[in-house]
């Protein structure tokens, strides 16, 4: 669990979140979302054992530190290793070799959880439930028909949102906003004060909207796993 620090209370406190504590909840919270083990701590970054095929460790650097990440990549990582580095892709593949694959841009973003009024499109109902540390929503078609999902990682002051997902045939009816909608407000039903995820460059936009703000561009790099 992610506790934050008697200085790091007041930036809750005032709304704002840092950096470094931004990223710190997300790491801590995504590991709770995706069921792995805690993150280690070390010094400049946190060490995440996914142990998947295709993703087996991964690296997140709250800031980039240069030399932190020079080491981390000094021999290069075995297939799976991926990077989470909180700073612009300009700065960040510099430092990598040809053999990293740069994904498209991130942004780690977050927000004071304020309730909100959940208005859901004619034909469908959400479903709200808790897993453990995980809220889980779901909206349903009147037929049971799953149209989009979401899950919050409960974790003290902190919720991590995470895997927002309309299926394509029920985009642009505003399910996205109900399903944070619903977390949001479940969060806020469990102790949670401020939310945090790691968007991509589109979901971003709709966070923006939500209220969300940008705390940092995140640049995800990987090395290849080639799957037979």
């Amino acid at each position: 669990m992610f506790s934050p620090t008697s200085q790091t209370a007041g930036l809750l406190d005032s709304g704002v979140l840092e950096r470094s504590v931004a990223a710190q909840a997300w790491t801590y919270g995504w590991a709770i979302s995706r069921d792995t083990p805690a993150p280690i701590q070390r010094a400049g970054y946190w060490e995440v054992r996914v142990g998947k095929p295709e993703q087996t460790t991964r690296y997140v650097l709250p800031h980039l530190d240069r030399e932190v990440l020079k080491q981390l990549v000094a021999d290069e990582p075995a297939a799976g290793t991926w990077l989470k580095v909180c700073a612009p892709l300009e700065s960040v593949s510099p430092l990598l070799s040809k053999d990293w694959k740069i994904h498209a841009p991130e942004f780690l973003m977050s927000v004071a959880l304020a309730r909100s009024a959940e208005s859901l499109a004619a034909g469908y109902r959400v479903h709200i439930e808790r897993v453990g540390a995980l809220l889980r929503a779901t909206v349903l078609t009147e037929d049971g028909d799953l149209a989009a999902s979401g899950q919050a990682a409960l974790d003290g002051a902190f919720a991590t949102f995470d895997q927002i997902v309309t299926d394509e045939a029920h985009r642009r009816r505003g399910l996205g906003r109900s399903v944070m909608a619903a977390l949001t407000n479940g969060a806020l039903d469990h102790g949670a004060r401020h939310g945090v995820l790691v968007a991509t460059e589109a979901g971003a936009a709709l966070y923006a909207v939500l209220g969300w703000a940008t705390v940092s561009p995140v640049t995800a790099a990987s090395m290849p796993v080639e799957l037979g």
